[in-house]
Order: C-alpha cells, then structure tokens, then sequence
C-alpha cells in the first residue's frame, strides 16, 4: 500500500500516536468516519480502557473514528470489510482472481451509498490495501 499522505492526514497520524502511543501509517475515509488501522496485538492498546482513546480523539476533531486491526493478507479481506461496513452485514465475500466481490446483504443500496459514494470510497481501500478490484454482487 503506497499512498500519499497530504497534510491533513499526517495531523491525524501524530494526534493518534500522541493519545494512543500506537505509531501507524494506515488511516482512510469510509462514509464520513476516519477509520485507523493498527496490528491486532495493538488494537486493546489503542481503544484503551472503556475506548477512552476513541473518545478523546472523536472529541478533539469533532468526526466519528474507529480502529480496525489491519489484515495481514487477502485472507484477512472478509473480517477486515466486515469491520469497515459495520454495522451493515454481507453474506460471503469472495476472492475471483483479481476481483473481491461483495455477496449479498440485507440492503444492497446501503453498500452503494447515494451517488455510488460509499462504493468508490471501498473500491479505493480494496486497491490500497489488497490490489484488487471490488463490487457488489
């Protein structure tokens, strides 16, 4: 995953290494939520007690964070999506070659987003994280 950090970003970066003490390169926006990604050995150390880390940083830049643990390969995608979309469930998520495609779910339409929003914004963090292409099934 090669991406550019802009300014914006690397403020997030440090103000989520000073309140966590959780050093990481891997941050995005999925539907208005800054989403950060750490090791899973470190994800309890970065929420911290009660999520008070989680708190603390959704107060100071006003925007809903989350933490996700970070997939360590393809055969991590499904938890990994899973933990993007929430609250929203899928039924399976298949890897075909060089696509990983979204199967089912109760509301196709909340997968999409108005405007295909949310569907971009996934395809983009599909290609970052896994190099494949991403839909909807």
């Amino acid at each position: 995953m090669i991406k550019t950090i802009d300014m914006q970003g690397m403020r997030y970066l440090n103000l989520f290494e000073k309140i966590t003490s959780v050093r990481t390169r891997y941050f995005f926006k999925y539907n208005e939520i800054i989403m950060f990604c750490v090791p899973k050995k470190l994800l309890s150390k970065a929420l911290s007690e009660n999520n008070s880390n989680l708190k603390k940083m959704s107060d100071i830049l006003k925007k809903r964070i989350r933490i996700i643990a970070m997939p360590r390969g393809i055969e991590d995608a499904k938890e990994f999506v899973q933990a993007v979309v929430a609250p929203l469930q899928f039924k399976d998520l298949e890897v075909i070659g060089e696509e990983v495609v979204l199967i089912g779910g109760i509301n196709k339409a909340a997968f999409i987003g108005r405007e295909k929003r949310r569907l971009f914004e996934m395809q983009e963090i599909i290609k970052d994280f896994f190099g494949k292409r991403f839909r909807v099934a």
